[in-house]
């Protein structure tokens, strides 16, 4: 059991949040796709996007949050 502890933590570590070159490399990656003039926009959208589902994820635990409630903490 240690040794699966183990593991799983040295797989985080090494599949962790991107940092810093690689974030520089996907933003030259879109520049080249994209292009400056679209960008602006193409982030704008992904903004939005990322909000609407942010919203969606809290309504549904607001949801599941109702439906667990026993009948009498309803009333």
């Amino acid at each position: 059991m240690l040794m699966m502890s183990m593991f799983m933590e040295s797989a985080v570590l090494a599949f962790g949040f991107p940092g810093l070159p690689e974030l520089m490399i996907v933003l030259v990656i879109a520049l080249v796709l994209f292009g400056g003039a679209k960008l602006p926009s193409l982030m704008r959208n992904l903004g939005r996007s990322a909000n609407e589902f942010k919203r969606g994820m809290a309504e549904t635990v607001d949801e599941e949050e109702e439906e667990t409630k026993s009948p009498s903490e309803k009333a």
